[in-house]
């Protein structure tokens, strides 16, 4: 089964938030927690469609590890905005944790939780064993996993031994996250939504979201596929400007190829002499899927990622240290895209 052949405006595109909750170069971790939340509250404003926040440990530069609690942090200051995980991994935890989790933040938030979960542990391998219940367990177990989540968070059922309390009953949607075909095969055979995380492994994309359509069985909580890449985008009023922005992401991911941790460090007028040739190239594959500049040139750059993955959402993250400059970024977006 495939998405309509209809090709997509980008006005037609929902728009959502990905907050690594990134720790600034002398700033603190508390500053990091206040940024979020007034990101949240204000695209929430601009019309954006969620706010995700996603699982991160033992990263210097990333300060969401709690991500449950964060969610409920960002769920309590906001009003409409749904709130959720970009994702949960969920070998790091037992699925009944996670059940009650989001079952609780379901009760409070009603209607506004979403809860997507990958299967990567989302850390270097000795702080996943660090962080394992059960070291015998694998990412092999996680379709079973999500199966279990789903049953603890769907109808009730009294004669159940083990109850998600809170949980049951909420139907919290859940959501595949995935950077392969693994999780789109599996999200299109459970008849889940999928989101591919494109803004940083983009290779697979394509072929991810084919597997997906093309697997796709209609569940009890979804009749057709519903797709959504995850990307960035650095905006600002001219090319310029949003060339200078960018560089703090480069030096992100120029963390990320070196194995170095290092909170987020302001732009720089160039990025010659911070990386070599074959850094440079890596970054840059690894970044494929960032859309950089002003408004009309990410406007038409945007519209031609929609036109060649068809898909039905758009999950944005945005490495940018100044504030201020992060939220005049998404503003530029939501009023290139929806038009506020």
């Amino acid at each position: 089964m495939s998405n309509t052949t209809e090709n997509k405006k980008l006005s037609d595109i929902k728009l959502s938030v990905l907050d690594l909750v990134p720790i600034l170069e002398g700033k603190t971790i508390a500053n990091s927690f206040a940024n979020s939340l007034d990101l949240a509250q204000y695209v929430e404003k601009l019309g954006y469609n969620r706010y995700w926040l996603a699982e991160h440990h033992n990263m210097q530069g990333i300060a969401s590890s709690a991500t449950s609690v964060l969610i409920g942090y960002i769920a309590g200051g906001t009003s409409t905005i749904r709130v959720g995980s970009g994702g949960i991994m969920l070998p790091n935890h037992a699925p009944l944790i996670v059940a009650e989790q989001f079952g609780t933040l379901e009760t409070l938030y009603p209607g506004r939780i979403d809860l997507g979960l990958g299967r990567a542990p989302g850390t270097d391998q000795l702080t996943a064993r660090a962080l394992r219940r059960d070291l015998m367990e694998s990412v092999e177990d996680f379709p079973k996993h999500v199966q279990d989540l789903r049953t603890y968070l769907g109808p009730v059922q009294p004669n159940a031994r083990v109850r998600a309390v809170p949980g049951e009953g909420t139907n919290v949607p859940i959501w595949i996250l995935g950077s392969s075909t693994f999780g789109a095969h599996l999200a299109g055979l459970m008849g889940l939504p999928y989101a591919f995380a494109s803004h940083f492994a983009p290779a697979a994309l394509h072929a991810a979201l084919k597997v997906y359509r093309d697997s796709f069985t209609p569940s009890d909580t979804l009749k057709e596929p519903y797709a959504m890449a995850c990307i960035n985008v650095v905006t600002a009023d001219t090319d310029a400007e949003a060339s200078r922005m960018v560089t703090t992401l480069y030096q992100a991911f120029l963390n990320v190829i070196r194995g170095t941790a290092n909170p987020q460090k302001p732009p720089v007028e160039s990025m010659e002499g911070l990386w070599d040739a074959s850094e440079q190239y890596a970054v840059q594959q690894m970044l494929r899927y960032s859309f950089v500049g002003s408004p009309k040139t990410v406007q038409e750059e945007l519209q031609a990622f929609i036109d060649d993955t068809q898909v039905d959402e758009i999950m944005v993250a945005s490495h940018i240290y100044d504030h201020q400059v992060r939220l005049r970024s998404y503003q530029l977006l939501a009023e290139m895209v929806m038009k506020v």
